[in-house]
């Protein structure tokens, strides 16, 4: 039986939200082929029609929630300004949801492991959220990509230990502390751009 494009779109779209949501919370290695396609109401063999290889879906997968996660922060930083991304970001409510959380923080040090073909478009997708970043940094800051990337590293390094430490008080101090450091980096005090 034949069906119309419009439904294999839909099936493919499907199975990358699925597998975002399961490389993010259980990891890439952990994350079989059988459940994500079991978790998409789909059988094994309606994978290979839409992707290659278990590393074409980890690209695809990556690149289209990077996507959604430039999306949102421009949102956020056109309503509510730098203050209000990294307020967001490093918040208990993204910390407990690392399924719909930040690929960058759930996903990096297996990325690294994945082979380049896994890998190809992230560091042009980093690239580019960091110059969006950058260029909603206050102007005096003489280099705005420098300042974007270290607060990158400050928001994600901050998630990851406050994911990893034990109980809730130090992961909340953890949490603050890092939300003070990014606001240094992006010369802000808390409820102002300026």
């Amino acid at each position: 039986m034949r069906y119309d494009k419009g439904r294999k779109d839909v099936t493919r779209q499907r199975i990358l939200e699925v597998a975002a949501d399961r490389f993010r919370s259980d990891g890439i290695a952990a994350s079989g082929l059988a459940g994500i396609m079991s978790d998409a109401g789909l059988t094994n063999g309606a994978f290979y029609p839409h992707f290659s290889s278990k590393a074409d879906l980890v690209r695809e997968s990556v690149a289209e929630a990077m996507d959604g996660q430039a999306n949102s922060m421009r949102e956020i930083i056109a309503a509510g300004g730098i203050d209000a991304a990294i307020t967001e970001y490093l918040s208990p409510e993204h910390r407990d949801n690392p399924a719909k959380g930040c690929t960058l923080a759930a996903l990096l040090p297996e990325l690294a492991r994945q082979p380049l073909e896994a890998r190809s478009g992230f560091s042009e997708r980093f690239l580019a959220m960091t110059n969006e970043l950058a260029a909603a940094l206050p102007s005096h800051i003489e280099n705005r990509e420098e300042a974007a990337m270290s607060i990158y590293a400050t928001l994600v390094g901050t998630l990851q230990l406050a994911r990893t430490v034990e109980g809730a008080d130090l992961s909340d101090r953890v949490l603050a502390a890092g939300t003070n450091a990014a606001r240094a980096l992006a010369n802000v005090q808390r409820g102002s751009d300026a």
